[in-house]
């Protein structure tokens, strides 16, 4: 069964590039992206994995870890992981699950059988320091993964987390952000000292709080 938004993400151990991991101790207190690939040796998947190496200071800058899943064999990793650093300019320093038995795969419900009883589709989870799912995504194989929008909703669930706010349409970091309805305007205007801007007594709008001016 999927998991759905607010569902404990499972814990597991399991095989990886880096050694054997508990994916509770690897994500430690902070924040994690779990994402699987159908298969290794993938054209769009290289580009993904690839991608995901060279935003790894952004996502340390966000005290997130990243860890992605595939049914093949280690052996099969460790020769893609060269391709993928010769071919995407970059280095993999993260680890990517041997899952052969598909434990993994089974536990967060990436075998897909209308696609294939073997190949996990392309999900995506980000799991927030409770271990819960804050977010799933799941993407045709055809079609790469955009990474910039996974840091922006990183941002996004970070900034929720951490205030009473919420984020627009289009939202990007740094620009205003949205008072939920739980906050009274009375209190939003001493919670947030940069200003609350009332359009309606629902829709109201204040910087970033954690941008500095």
């Amino acid at each position: 069964m999927s998991l759905r938004l607010g569902d404990i993400a499972p814990n597991f151990k399991a095989q990886t590039t880096a050694g054997e991991i508990d994916f509770y101790e690897y994500l430690g207190d902070g924040w994690g992206i779990l994402f699987s690939h159908p298969a290794d040796y993938t054209p769009v998947c290289t580009t993904e994995l690839g991608k995901t190496a060279q935003l790894q200071e952004e996502f340390r800058r966000r005290n997130t870890k990243v860890l992605a899943v595939s049914v093949d064999p280690l052996d099969k990793h460790e020769g893609w992981v060269k391709d993928i650093n010769e071919t995407q300019h970059t280095t993999v320093n993260f680890p990517i699950i041997a899952d052969p038995e598909r434990k993994v795969a089974d536990l967060y419900g990436m075998i897909h059988p209308n696609s294939s009883e073997n190949f996990t589709v392309r999900s995506l989870f980000i799991i927030g320091p409770d271990k819960k799912v804050k977010l799933t995504i799941t993407y045709p194989a055809s079609t790469g993964r955009n990474f910039h929008e996974v840091l922006r909703v990183l941002d996004s669930l970070q900034l929720t987390a951490n205030y009473s706010v919420a984020t627009p349409a289009d939202w990007n970091r740094g620009e205003d952000v949205i008072v939920v309805p739980a906050v009274s305007t009375e209190d939003a205007i001493k919670k947030f000292p940069k200003g609350v801007k009332v359009v309606k007594p629902y829709l109201r709008y204040t910087p970033q709080p954690d941008v500095q001016d």
